[in-house]
């Protein structure tokens, strides 16, 4: 397992340094007018290519070492072909739009689907249980809800993770620790493919983070944010389907920030009465840039920028740790996890409209 995150590791840092040394010009067309641009010139979007590639690497790597006797007993077999057949239609429509900004979303919401259908059909991925006795009977009397929330879970996490994508080292980071979470408790129960495959990601988004925290030479763009979300979802549903001591709000606490950004957002725009494939400037960590980092810098306007973009991905990091350690911690009981679950909604809203309404809470200024 660790020799395949050092080869992810090393292939996803060489492959996005080449994009950086030679693909620069791809940024030419991102327009300057998108309301989630906030950064200063023309900075390559296809960080997504780089990870797709090193988790390609890695993962057939695991592949050959399994055939070749498997030393280190990670049976990684031939079903890791069809966890990458699953993440094909996704990270190949987010690399399409990172080069094109043609793409609509309709489109890339259907390649995600996509992905989802292959995951349900060749993978056979379903939720089994809620963690709720009542919710675990009608499971059991109407299966095909589970399938449904799969679908769902894999077609939508991907989005999820492209809205949070707004600031160097944010949508990286908050993958890379959610993967190393999941590993870790795929190592408690004994599941050593899974946590192979994880690692593997975590790696690989390493050598991502590598060039695009803190200077923002590269960016992950719609494609990274596609491989990040479908890896993420088929990983937390094998999870719980895998092994029965797993709480299915486990992987939910992991992903509540950007899932309930994404249903928070659906939300306002809905009540703005705006399409919610519609971008705009009012995401969450959109707004501490505006109103807590943005009179930190005072030099020329790209260091301002770059300097404001980079201090507030930390905010959402440490956000993002209120959920990921008590995860963590109480991995196995539904009660505990969903106390937190609605403690995170709680604690998201009232910073949220703290900040709307310039009164930052005292706990978000330090």
């Amino acid at each position: 397992m660790i020799w395949l995150s050092f080869v992810s590791f090393f292939v996803a840092l060489v492959a996005a340094g080449a994009i950086v040394r030679w693909l620069g010009g791809s940024a030419a067309d991102y327009s300057d007018s998108m309301p989630q641009r906030f950064h200063v010139g023309d900075v390559p979007r296809l960080g997504g290519l780089a990870l797709w590639l090193a988790i390609t690497v890695s993962w057939l790597l695991g592949i050959w070492q399994t055939s070749s006797g498997d030393p280190g007993s990670l049976r990684l077999g031939s079903w890791v072909w069809w966890w990458l057949l699953a993440l094909t239609p996704a990270a190949m429509g987010g690399i399409v739009e990172d080069l094109t900004q043609r793409l609509a979303v309709r489109y890339r919401l259907l390649l995600t689907g996509c992905s989802g259908l292959v995951a349900l059909v060749l993978l056979g991925v379903s939720i089994p249980r809620l963690g709720l006795p009542w919710l675990d009977t009608l499971l059991h009397w109407i299966p095909w809800l589970g399938l449904g929330i799969s679908l769902l879970a894999i077609t939508g996490l991907p989005h999820a993770f492209n809205i949070i994508d707004g600031y160097n080292g944010l949508a990286g980071m908050v993958a890379l620790i959610i993967c190393l979470a999941l590993a870790h408790v795929c190592i408690q129960v004994g599941d050593r493919s899974l946590a192979a495959l994880l690692v593997c990601t975590a790696a690989a988004t390493g050598g991502f983070l590598v060039w695009n925290y803190p200077r923002g030479m590269l960016f992950a763009g719609d494609g990274g944010a596609y491989v990040w979300g479908v890896v993420i979802a088929l990983a937390s549903i094998s999870l719980v389907q895998r092994n029965p001591d797993v709480s299915p709000w486990f992987p939910l606490l992991l992903l509540i920030y950007p899932v309930w950004e994404t249903l928070f957002s659906i939300y306002r725009k809905l009540a703005r009465g705006v399409s919610p494939g519609v971008a705009d400037a009012l995401h969450f960590h959109q707004l501490i840039y505006r109103r807590i980092v943005r009179g930190v810098f005072h030099d020329d306007e790209a260091r301002r920028v770059l300097m404001r973009n980079n201090r507030t991905s930390p905010y959402l990091w440490g956000f993002t740790m209120l959920t990921v350690v008590p995860a963590v911690l109480f991995w196995n009981n539904t009660l505990v996890l969903m106390t937190f679950c609605g403690i995170f909604g709680a604690l998201y809203v009232a910073a949220y409209l703290g900040i709307v309404r310039f009164k930052v809470p005292h706990w978000l200024r330090h």
